[in-house]
This record gives structure tokens, sequence and C-alpha cells, in this order.
């Protein structure tokens, strides 16, 4: 064999040593030392996520990485219908009338005269042009503060599948001009861009949906404005075709306004309006994101008059009452004064909606004039002839029931211990007379000023929570001297709440306001930041017997009721880790909450897949919340890497 031969063999043989080395040494590995497994993957279904991706425009789901949780089986926007879009001008409010109250002459008779011009994609419409099939042509302006139920439509035809609208919305006002105001001039209040998105249904811009005013509500410097976009829509429910077949999965040839698959009380056509996943069960009767004592099931109903489900909203039925002989007025609301305490709620972000004649109103509405009383008292407990008879069944723990009567004014329990009847006095005596208000004007302020404080004692300010609230002693005294002495000691202490809920405020000054604390305490709160709506719900925690005289802190009960939810346990882990999340949030800013999380135990009694919720209750100074009183204000899942979904 030649050395050539022996050392090719030689190299084979190392080769096959080596590779055996190798192999068995991979051998030993594997067996002794198993390789770590990948993770498993954790897969999120679409379903879980609805809510999550219903909020949202194509584009937003797109950059956030949402896209990719959908089967997406159809990317068609309009297939079933040719593709337009329609802009509702539901409601415009101009703002200017509470700041002309306080100022002497006339001005606040001049009523404002405004319109409004939309462009979509460009096409332009002047609201104050009308012009008829045959020709004819005028120009129309609205001439009133608020143009309640004076709604409008403009309808724009669409290129197929085009995915995005741009729409802008003007409000012009025409004000006078020159040395005589012969002339006149229009002039630019508001304006608003949007961007509508066709595949979700959801628009962009200056509105937009879970923003500081609400969706489809725009708070400005002028003006108010209440408004809907929508595409249209082949069954009509509202909800486009592409999220009807992507998140969904409902039949868009199906109108689902009328249907309630998930049985939760509340159809699918809001539930997708307002972001809630319309296949899962959501406890509509008890949940109250915004704490304003209207559930959503409730806000729901109350859905054409205005109702966001997570803004703050009051509803007041008022009722008049006839005149009582030749030299008596008639006893009604007056416009003016609604705008004042309509006005005045807008500034701290509540919405407040005063029926006093509604179109579309329930047998005994608002608006009715009541049989003449020459004195209606709370000790006598006459209100209730009217609560039982002239206030919808249908809407008491929604609205609460003002009458304008003769000689009243309080807010006392009709039924039960709960602060949802109130009264003001209109009578010519206290107008005149007790008040000093001389003028229309004034008359104006002072109906008002009674109302807000009323609704005050609706919303847990009492003589109990601080005593500055219905103190007369300022007034208390044999003689002038004495009365004298008497307001000197009050003005002292209490004349620093400069509140509506103050009488001498109410008397001497004509407020419309609630104090907003700059006085410092021990004299003065902010009552703006204690106000719990719900008040006028729950049962208080005095009762006001006859002859009763405030402050009234001695007849205070606060039963010890502990507060549980049947199926649901409270999980102090959780709670810590949403605070952790939520770090400092509130439902209701600016006043903050306590929180608290409640795991579902199992074999619970309320359905859906929902694992936890989150109950609130708003911290106070003064007012008194009972214990029991949480609200649901979200529920939702929490996964296994720790993250709230809700």
């Amino acid at each position: 064999m030649t050395k050539k031969l022996k050392g090719n063999l030689k190299a084979v043989i190392a080769i096959i040593i080596a590779v055996a080395l190798i192999l068995s040494g991979l051998y030993v590995y594997i067996t002794f030392f198993p390789r770590k497994e990948k993770p498993e993957e954790i897969v999120i279904t679409p379903k879980i996520y609805t809510t999550e991706l219903l909020t949202k425009t194509y584009d937003q789901l797109k950059a956030e990485g949402l896209l990719n949780l959908l089967n997406i089986t159809d990317n068609r926007i309009s297939p079933l219908e040719n593709q337009g879009l329609v802009l509702e001008v539901k409601r415009i409010r101009h703002r200017g009338l509470l700041d002309l109250m306080f100022k002497p002459g006339t001005a606040w008779k001049k009523k404002p005269m405004f319109y409004f011009i939309s462009e979509m994609d460009g096409l332009k419409y002047v609201s104050k042009d009308i012009e008829s099939a045959g020709g004819a042509k005028a120009e129309t302006l609205f001439n009133t503060w608020d143009a309640i139920f004076q709604e409008s439509k403009i309808m724009k035809d669409v290129p197929e599948e085009q995915e995005t609208s741009d729409v802008t919305l003007t409000i012009m006002e025409r004000e006078k001009t020159g040395l005589l105001g012969f002339k006149t001039e229009d002039v630019e209040r508001e304006k608003i861009h949007l961007v509508y998105d066709y595949r979700t249904g959801r628009w962009t811009g200056d509105d937009y949906f879970d923003d500081c005013d609400g969706y489809g509500h725009y708070v400005g410097d002028n003006f108010e404005i209440w408004f809907d976009l929508y595409q249209i829509d082949y069954d009509m429910d509202g909800i486009p075709y592409w999220v009807e077949v992507n998140i969904l999965h409902t039949n868009p040839k199906v109108d689902d306004s009328k249907l309630d698959p998930d049985n939760d009380g509340v159809p699918t056509a809001w539930e997708w309006r307002w972001g809630y996943d319309p296949l899962v069960w959501d406890d509509h009767k008890n949940l109250d994101p915004d704490i304003d004592g209207i559930e959503n099931i409730e806000e729901y109903k109350m859905a054409k008059w205005f109702a966001d489900p997570f803004r703050p909203d009051i509803y007041i039925e008022v009722d008049g009452m006839q005149k009582g002989g030749l030299f008596d007025i008639q006893h009604v609301f007056w416009k003016e004064s609604q705008q004042m305490l309509i006005e005045r709620f807008c500034q701290h972000g509540i919405n407040v909606y005063i029926d006093d004649g509604w179109p579309g109103d329930p047998t005994n509405g608002g608006g009715e004039l009541l049989p003449y009383y020459d004195t209606l008292s709370q000790d006598s407990g006459m209100m209730l002839q009217f609560y039982n008879n002239h206030f919808p069944d249908e809407r008491k723990g929604i609205f609460r029931y003002l009458v304008v009567a003769h000689n009243s004014g309080f807010c006392h329990p009709s039924k039960f211990n709960r602060y949802d009847t109130l009264t003001i006095d209109s009578s010519p005596y206290k107008l005149y007379l007790r008040r000093a208000a001389f003028t229309p004007r004034t008359q104006r302020i002072v109906l008002a000023s009674a109302a807000m404080h009323e609704l005050g004692h609706s919303m847990g300010i009492a003589p109990w929570t601080i005593e500055g609230c219905d103190n007369i002693s300022f007034a208390r005294g044999e003689n002038a001297k004495e009365r004298r002495e008497a307001k000197e000691r009050y003005l002292e202490t209490w004349g620093n709440y400069r509140s509506v809920m103050n009488y001498y405020y109410i008397f001497d000054k004509k407020l419309v306001d609630y104090s907003d604390g700059s006085s410092g305490s021990p004299y003065d709160q902010n009552d703006w930041l204690e106000l719990y709506l719900p008040t006028f719900q729950i049962e208080a925690n005095v009762i006001e017997e006859p002859f009763f005289e405030p402050p009234g802190k001695d007849k205070i009960v606060n039963e010890t009721v502990s507060f549980s939810v049947n199926g649901w346990v409270y999980d102090e882990n959780l709670t810590q880790q949403y605070l952790k999340k939520i770090s400092g949030w509130s439902p209701i800013e600016p006043v903050k909450c306590k929180f608290r999380v409640y795991r579902r135990v199992e074999n619970g009694t309320t359905p859906g897949d929902r694992d936890i919720r989150i109950y609130a209750q708003p911290i106070y100074k003064t007012t008194i919340v009972p214990p029991s009183e949480w609200t649901l204000i979200k529920e939702g899942y929490v996964d296994n890497q720790g993250s709230f979904h809700l």
C-alpha cells in the first residue's frame, strides 16, 4: 500500500470518527439537556377585543396593529348601496345670553341670528339660502338662543369605495353694523373640521369618540352644537357594511337597531355607537360610566334627547301653573331662565336638558299648566298630586320634576325620601317686593337662581353638609338694629360662601352660580366639586319632617349597609393594579374617586364572559354619599400578562 493511499485512508477514518463524536455529543445534549421550548404565543381572538376595535377609524386600527386581529373577509365599503354621506345638524345653541342677562338694559331681548355652512368634499351648502323646486328663493336664519328641534340634513353623493370624506361645519352669526345698525355683517363664530371613515363609521378631527365634550357634541367659545355623521346604509341601522362583516359578523342586510342578540336590554346599533360589544352581555341596567345617575339602559331610552353615556346629563321636566286672578301672572319657566341654567352647567362640563313641552313627549310630559294653588309647602305634601298625575312614571329615576308655582320654593321628596321633586316661586309679591325684581330681566335672573338652588339640593348640597346653605340668620331680629347686627355677624362667616345655595346671595345679589371655593375654608367650599348627581335617586340620610329647622345635623342617620355584588368578590390586588394603571384618572373629572375591582366567582349569576368589574365612588369633603353607593363604570377582563381590557 502506497504512502498516499495510507494517508487518504487515515483521513477518511478521522472524518468518520469526528462525525461519530459529533453525533454522539448531539445525542447526549438532546437527551440530557432538553431544548427549552419556545413560549406559547398568546393569541387573542377578535371577539375579546371587539370593544377596542369598535371606536377607531381604519387608519387608527392599522397604525396600532389591530387589523392583524381581524379576519377580514370582505374589504369592500359599499357593495349594497349607492355610497353617500349624511350630515345631520341636530341643535345649535348660542352661548352668549348668560352674560347679557347681568347687563342692565334690554340687549338680552335681541335674539341672535345665525346660520351654518357645511362643506363635504368640496360640496358647499349654506343653510340660510332656501330655494324651492319651483325656483322660489328665501333667506332663512335661525333667530333664537337655542335652535333645539330645528334639525337640518345635508346629503353628499360619494364615489363608490371612497375611503374617507372631509367635512367642515361653520357657524356664521349676523351682526348689525354702522352708526344706526342698518347694515349687517356675517361673522364666523365656530368652525369644525372632521374626517369621516367609511369603513368604520367613525370620525376624527375637532370632534372624536370619547373627547371631553362628547361624541357628536361640540362646545365652542360661542356656540354649542349637536350633530351626527353617517353613511347611506342598506339596512338603515347606521352600522357600516365593513364593520358588520369584519368585526361584528352581523348581517348587513338586517336592521340591528331592533336586534339584541346578547339579551342585555340594549340593541346592537346603540352598543356599536358607544363602543360596547353587541354580542357580549353587558350589565347596562347598572352601568353608569359618567356617574350621573342615568344608567346605560336609560341612556339608550333617552338617545333622541341627546343622552350621552360618557358625559353627565341632567334631565328636568318642567310644568307651570295657571294664573290665580286678574293681577296674577302666568307661572312658567322663562326660556331665558332655562338658558342661564343650561349655560352655567355647560361651563362645568354638565349637560342640562329642560323639557317644557318637547315634541313627541309622553302623556303628561313637560309644559303643562297645573291647577292654581295660592301656596304650596313641603310639609303639606301637596306636590304629590302633581308628581303622581303629571309626571310620567317612565321618567321617574331619569328626570327631576320641577313645578313653577305661585307661592312655593323647596326640593323635597314626593315618594319615600328621594329628592327628585322641586318647586320654585314666581308670585308677583315675591318677585316685585321680596326680591326687588322689578324688570323682566331681573325676574328671569331670580327664577334661574331659584331653580339652580333647588337643583343643588337634588345633587347633595344641603344645610347639614354646609351650614351656609339655607341659612337665613342674616335676616333675623325684632327691629332694624338687631337685623343689622345679625347681618354683620353673618357676613363675617357665611358671607364668604358666594353660592346660589346661600340665601343671602339669592335675595340680595341675584347670583346664578355655585361657589368655586376661592374664599377658602371653613366658611366656603367648591360646590362644583361637591355635586353628586345621583342624589335624586337615593334615600337621603335626613328626614325633613314638618317644621324641620336647618341645619338638622342632629337628624343625620348613616346606616352601615355594606356593599356587595352577588356572584362577585372584591379583589384588593387587582384594585391596586388598576389604581397604578389609571394613575389618578377619574370618570367625572375634576372630582376624584375611590375605586374597587371585583372579580367574578365561579358559577356567578350574571351572564356574559366579563371577568372583572370596576366600581367607583366620588370623594367629597362635605356631600354625604352612603357607604353602599358604588357605581359600576366598567366591565372587562385581565389577560395573562396582567393587562386590563375594559
